[in-house]
């Protein structure tokens, strides 16, 4: 089962995952920068951890590393949904009540993926 990640964790993965490319420390802080006071040590902890989670790879550049994500949004997305359906005592209830919190574009992307997925797709993968 995946944890979510946490506020901060998940801010800076927003930015790896957008940004399409391997990132440094300094990139992240200075977007951070826009919309909180945070520490340079605070962004290379957070990073480490990501990537001690497996959430990232590494690779040394210089002094430095970049850090690019293990997978994407959407496989994170999808695996949260997968945990928190297989956790319920009743994943059918569970769903009709998904479904009726979506909107009619969400079922409708919902049904569209469906029909992509086809009847033999295969469980979600990190």
């Amino acid at each position: 089962m995946v944890r979510p990640l946490g506020e901060l964790e998940n801010a800076v993965m927003t930015r790896v995952w957008e940004w399409n490319r391997p990132v440094t420390v300094r990139e992240v802080l200075l977007d951070l920068r826009a919309e909180r006071d945070i520490a340079y040590t605070t962004v290379m902890t957070v990073l480490d951890k990501l990537y001690r989670k497996g959430w990232l790879r590494r690779e040394r550049d210089g002094r430095a590393y970049r850090y690019a994500p293990v997978s994407s949004r959407e496989a994170y997305t999808a695996t949260l949904m997968h945990d928190a359906w297989a956790t319920s005592d009743n994943p059918a209830a569970a769903l009709v009540h998904f479904f009726g919190m979506m909107s009619a574009e969400q079922r409708e992307a919902l049904g569209d993926a469906l029909r992509v997925a086809g009847p033999e797709a295969e469980g979600p993968t990190r």
